[in-house]
């Protein structure tokens, strides 16, 4: 009688950092040769165990360093309690748990979450990092999957269709602490939708089929420097991970000398203590000089490794680029090429960071970020502003998006000169930026137009900085109008609702006498004039995307809490 293991073979799909474009791990796929029996699979928990014991097996035998991802059935995961019999496996297999990331694939429905989520923290304790999978076609509901909070979320391909939902997801696993993947990429247009709406991982045909052997050279199409938004605070580290080679402490230099000769792309070892804490970190070009010298391999071959190592750096993965160029700045110089072990909360290693990598990504930013400033304040355009209104819209924030501009600046120019004028702008500028706090952002999107994001409650002193002051341009007095758009959450769909809200109040301000200040409220009738002498009728309504006219109210000088 046959076995369902002999007509059993796995595939391997490589995972796909966008950022660095290196292989990130490798999802192993059963790829039955007759029957179905992954169908099989989700009825049966234990047939489902028994698959992600051989997946795991297959690979070993691959002899592959990559990081892996193993499938498994939420609803196994609830009966079984987890999975046993694969820490088993893998300590069996000399893997290290944290180097296994289990793919929990839907369906969802009649698992008891309860039970689900005691598994998810029974593997995670153990080492394992979890995935959520099939996001976007499967069934979790949004509320497990916050529990559950995955290392990884992975989204369908047909989400592309919908950037909106992508950047919210992005936004949602940035708050989890969680990287976002695409699967079933296929085409470099997929894939340009992928990186610009944030997702940092992928995986599909385009990049390398499911093959019976590890992918060794994957397809990533080349990256256009406005693919991706950087954060104000610089990329996360998490964007650069790369799979570290790891062997234990107690490994000789002969141990390591093969896995280095064995793997030419493998540009480190780090050692690491039982619980996969780093302890030394061996670099490959000073090892292999000192293992190759005069009576190297007769002195060193038998010894331990960690004798020809140095103390590991690292970082944990929360942090940002930037910090990590820190801690290279700060070390010896002839260690600046060397990798930067990445760990968890527990101080394990979950990957390296190469320096080359960091520096590319953050010469791009600077590239990025100078060709989207404006040439006369330095400050950036209006896509940075909107970006920022729709990840804080994605999140559930409130926020205040403002629109101010300098009244009549025509006659302005054509009096004082156009030299004067550039003056006033970047005086205008300076101001909303010395204004600013940390939460907001600060737009010159032409002209004597700006655009302010900000938070509701830090209206006041912005308004006040700006509208209150003398402004003056060859010697003319000028005065400033102000449009205030307060959007609550769920108030606006996106950055376009918002900027709609906000026309008719600027019409409204403008038709105001002196320095003005109108805000209305995004789907409420009506706005509040809080600067400025009535001189014509004037209306606005924030409501319906088109921003429709309406009634309106008169408020005192005084802010009114939204």
């Amino acid at each position: 009688m046959h076995s369902w293991t002999d007509t059993l073979r796995f595939a391997f799909q490589p995972v796909v950092n966008l950022t660095t474009g290196a292989v990130a791990g490798l999802e192993i796929l059963a790829r039955p040769e007759t029957g179905d029996i992954l169908a099989e699979a989700r009825r049966d928990p234990e047939l489902d165990s028994r698959l992600a014991v051989s997946a795991l097996r297959a690979a070993v035998d691959k002899e592959t360093l990559l990081p892996l991802f193993v499938n498994a059935f939420a609803g196994t995961l609830a009966d079984l309690g987890g999975l046993p019999s694969l820490h088993d496996a893998v300590r069996e297999a000399g893997r290290l748990p944290w180097e296994v990331t289990i793919d929990v694939c839907p369906p969802y429905t009649h698992v008891p979450q309860g039970a689900l989520l005691e598994a998810v923290s029974r593997l995670r304790g153990h080492g394992f990092r979890i995935c959520a999978d099939g996001i976007g076609d499967g069934d979790v509901p949004l509320r497990l999957l916050s529990d559950i909070t995955p290392d990884l979320v992975k989204l369908d391909a047909s989400l592309l269709a919908r950037p909106a939902v992508v950047r919210s997801m992005r936004t949602l696993c940035d708050e989890m602490g969680a990287l976002l993947a695409v699967e079933g990429v296929e085409t470099e247009g997929q894939c340009a939708t992928a990186l610009a709406a944030g997702a940092q991982l992928a995986q599909g045909e385009l990049f390398a089929p499911p093959a019976r052997l590890p992918a060794a050279d994957v397809y990533v199409p080349p990256r256009s420097p406005v693919d991706v938004a950087v954060p104000r605070s610089g990329p996360s580290v998490r964007e650069f991970v790369r799979p570290a080679a790891l062997l234990p402490a107690t490994a000789s230099a002969g141990h390591v000398r093969a896995l280095l000769t064995g793997s030419p792309d493998v540009s480190g070892v780090l050692l690491v203590d039982t619980a996969g804490v780093p302890v030394r970190s061996v670099h490959r070009s000073r090892f292999l000089l000192s293992m190759s010298g005069r009576y190297g391999h007769a002195l060193y071959a038998d010894r331990p490794a960690a004798k020809l190592g140095d103390p590991p750096r690292t970082v944990g993965i929360d942090a940002t680029a930037w910090e990590v160029l820190d801690v290279v700045a700060v070390g010896e110089r002839d260690r600046t090429s060397d990798d930067v072990a990445v760990v968890d909360q527990y101080g394990r290693c979950v990957g390296v960071v190469r320096l080359a990598d960091l520096v590319r990504a953050l010469a791009e930013t600077r590239v990025e970020e100078a060709a989207a400033l404006n040439p006369l304040t330095r400050l950036p355009g209006s896509d940075a502003i909107t970006g920022e209104v729709d990840r804080r819209i994605a999140s559930g924030r409130a926020f205040a998006l403002s629109w101010l501009d300098v009244d009549h600046f025509k006659q302005v120019n054509d009096g004082a000169g156009f030299a004067a004028g550039d003056e006033l702008i970047r005086a205008v500028g300076r101001a909303l930026q010395q204004a600013a706090t940390d939460s907001t952002r600060v737009g010159h999107i032409g002209g004597d137009d700006f655009l302010v994001l900000a938070e509701p409650e830090g209206l006041d002193p912005l308004a006040a900085s700006v509208l209150d002051a003398p402004w003056s341009a060859g010697g003319r007095p000028v005065t400033l109008s102000l449009a205030t758009v307060l959007c609550a959450p769920g108030s606006v769909t996106d950055h376009r609702q918002a900027a709609a809200c906000l026309a008719p109040l600027k019409k409204a301000a403008k038709a105001l006498h002196g320095p003005s200040w109108v805000l209305g409220r995004a789907g409420t009738p009506g706005h509040e004039t809080r600067r400025g002498a009535e001189t014509t009728p004037a209306a606005a309504r924030c409501g319906g995307p088109l921003g429709a006219s309406g009634g309106t109210t008169q408020s005192v000088r005084g802010i009114v809490a939204p």
